[in-house]
């Protein structure tokens, strides 16, 4: 592009910019549910706010992180207005007390051999003291900041080689850092031992791999990724502060474990407990008997966390949940005296301990019964989110409330888990499209400006989520339509302000935002890191090709392909027919319209974008044996997937 079509393009964002409607104040509804929350909340309890400080001896200036390149991958200094005890209009006030919590950062110690980086990236970084050297304990999201962590550990105690590091569990805010703390060869010399529960690499990798171009862009309504810091704007995650800009790796443990037991760790005895299928597909927590340490990894937290996460992915198990964490109570529960996670701060004491741990088991126990209590007595969905509510004994507790998972998400989750989808009724078994629905629906109402002028009497009573659900229909009905993007945008901004669920108030503003200004274009795909890629098993990349590929325009068409891999040693045959793309490991068809030899490393480039099918056939890195043409052909069936498709307004069909 030239300078000059770059300047005009620069204006033009600029005046939309100018154009879009800022954030509007808290209407008076919403300072009254502030209020309502003000008075329900044992807010005079600061326990919270003296363990977060326990304990603490140093932070780097405004929390800020750089990377090697000196970008900035982390920085606390736009969150400075959290210093105000007493929260805006525009916060739910229990959001702004777990977000103040969450500003709280730097290098802690637990107690003697046990230190935590705290505040500096969406998780925490264990560092445990060994006769031999230092165990670091869940690296965090990125390369700066579990490097800058490990630093200013260094700072301040006695400088010991890595020795090993523990993975915790599958997400990658837990290990996406580890390159920032050790190094491959480090680890290949076998200098540096890598821990992990059994599994980890399987999840690692594919959680987010066949759909992850729709998570990614619904993590960026779920994080708020594109929210500035602020009052009307971003505060917290719930489950920290936010996540860290920077690269993630991976390098693959060397030691998997997969049942309870004892492991002497550089000179450190842990006792690992199993906790997989709980918050991870695959996890564990760790017992540390010569400090009398529990720590739960995230399978304990301070909050309800998502049984089901609304960027998507599998609901997880809350009953198996819950038996995890009374059995680590029961286990352990006499012998600790204090308790960690890789999310928020300790709980100290022994019986502490033993209460929080009963709480937590309890949270998700009900939590699960309960839902399918009212499922089992024909409640629907919808009814069932509305409906449950936790016990005194619970919801007092601040340890439960909803800053990250909600109880009507997670009912929700818990009845897709057993029923799908479907809540039994005809009517909602083969709806019209949402579109089509919208125009209907509009059209039985009264048309548009009558539906826009009974919403805005709606949005001055208060009545904020019927607005945001009219009007998201009137949005699907007419996208352009000015007065009902805007009055959708005021609804969703005022649930955005009362949401005590940091994902619920990214979603929610993050909605606002784009009706305002409109979806984000031209962004591009979030790709995996290399070091993921190269741990991506090579099946998986033809279940990309898979659903990659184009069915309808694939249909009638026959496509038989063998590859061939000459580092990995590799066979596959891949089947195009009735518009599927089927594969085999370790078989080869005779009949082939073509054999593909290359190198693993040729594809890891290719999938990096480093280089192309076409160039490499060309320059002679892939050998075709056989009908180039069939291979050009399959190639041409695959969709390229955008990464800013639209949430809030229907699709532009092609």
């Amino acid at each position: 592009m030239s300078r000059s079509a770059l300047l005009t393009l620069a204006l033009l964002i600029s005046a939309a910019a100018q154009a879009a409607p800022a954030p509007r104040d808290a209407e008076p509804a919403t300072r009254a549910a502030q209020q309502q929350v003000l008075q329900s909340l044992p807010f005079a309890d600061q326990q919270a706010f003296e363990d977060a400080r326990r304990g603490f001896i140093a932070a780097l200036p405004d929390g800020e992180v750089r990377n090697e390149k000196g970008e900035l991958a982390w920085s606390l200094a736009p969150y400075a207005f959290l210093e105000n005890e007493q929260a805006p209009d525009t916060v739910n006030p229990s959001l702004w007390r777990q977000a103040r919590l969450n500003a709280i950062h730097g290098l802690f110690r637990v107690t003697d051999g046990i230190y935590q980086i705290r505040g500096m990236d969406l998780s925490n970084m264990t560092i445990v003291e060994g006769e031999q050297g230092l165990i670091v304990i869940d690296p965090l999201f990125s390369t700066a900041t579990a490097r800058a962590g490990l630093e200013l550990y260094r700072a301040h105690r006695p400088d010991k080689p890595v020795v090993a590091v523990i993975y915790t569990h599958s997400h990658i805010d837990h290990f996406g850092g580890v390159k920032g703390v050790v190094s491959a060869e480090q680890v290949a010399s076998g200098a540096v031992r890598i821990y992990a529960p059994e599994g980890f690499m399987q999840h690692a990798i594919s959680e987010n791999v066949i759909a992850g171009n729709a998570m990614g862009r619904r993590a960026t309504y779920m994080y708020g990724t594109r929210l500035a810091p602020g009052e009307r704007g971003h505060v917290d995650t719930g489950l920290g502060k936010a996540l860290s800009a920077g690269e993630q790796t991976l390098i693959p443990p060397t030691d998997l474990i997969g049942e309870n037991g004892v492991r002497q760790i550089g000179g450190v005895d842990i006792e690992f407990h199993m906790a997989s299928g709980s918050e991870a597909p695959a996890e564990f927590m760790l017992y540390f008997p010569a400090q009398r340490v529990l720590n739960t990894a995230e399978v304990t937290s301070q909050h309800l966390h998502n049984v089901y996460t609304i960027r998507g992915a599998e609901v997880r198990d809350a009953s198996r949940w819950s038996r995890y964490i009374d059995e680590v109570r029961e286990h352990f529960g006499e012998r600790t005296e204090l308790l960690i996670a890789q999310h928020h701060w300790p709980v100290w004491g022994g019986e502490q301990v033993r209460n929080y741990l009963a709480v937590q088991r309890d949270l998700y126990k009900y939590l699960h019964d309960q839902t399918v209590r009212l499922m089992n007595h024909g409640y629907k969905p919808g009814e069932i989110a509305e409906a449950l509510q936790l016990p005194a004994s619970l919801a007092n507790q601040w340890s439960t409330r909803g800053y990250y998972g909600t109880l009507r998400h997670n009912a929700r989750g818990i009845y897709q888990r057993y029923l799908g989808w479907y809540d039994g009724n005809p009517a909602n078994l083969d709806p019209l499209p949402p579109a089509e629905q919208a125009r209907k629906t509009i059209e039985y109402m009264g048309g548009m400006e009558a539906v826009i002028e009974r919403a805005r009497a709606d949005f001055a009573r208060g009545e904020y989520r019927w607005v945001a659900s009219v009007m998201s229909q009137a949005v699907f009905a007419e996208p352009d339509n000015r007065a009902a993007r805007e009055l959708a945008a005021d609804a969703f901004e005022q649930l955005g302000y009362q949401a005590e669920a940091g994902p619920w108030r990214g979603a929610y503003l993050s909605g606002a935002m784009e009706l305002r200004e409109g979806s984000p274009k031209g962004a591009e795909a979030r790709g995996l890191s290399g070091d993921l890629l190269q741990a991506l098993d090579t099946g998986m990349f033809f279940d990309l090709l898979g659903v990659r590929l184009n069915g309808p325009d694939a249909s009638g068409k026959h496509i038989v392909l063998n590859w061939r891999f000459t580092d990995t040693g590799e066979d596959f045959r891949v089947t195009l027919q009735n518009g599927a793309l089927t594969w085999l490991p370790g078989r080869l068809a005779e009949d082939a319209d073509a054999t593909l030899t290359l190198s693993r490393a040729t594809l890891d480039r290719i999938l990096l974008k480093q280089t192309s099918f076409p160039k490499e056939m060309l320059i002679g890195d892939i050998s075709v044996d056989g009908s180039r043409l069939k291979v050009v052909e399959l190639l041409r069936l695959m969709d390229d997937f955008s990464p800013d498709f639209p949430l809030i307004e229907p699709r532009q069909e092609d």
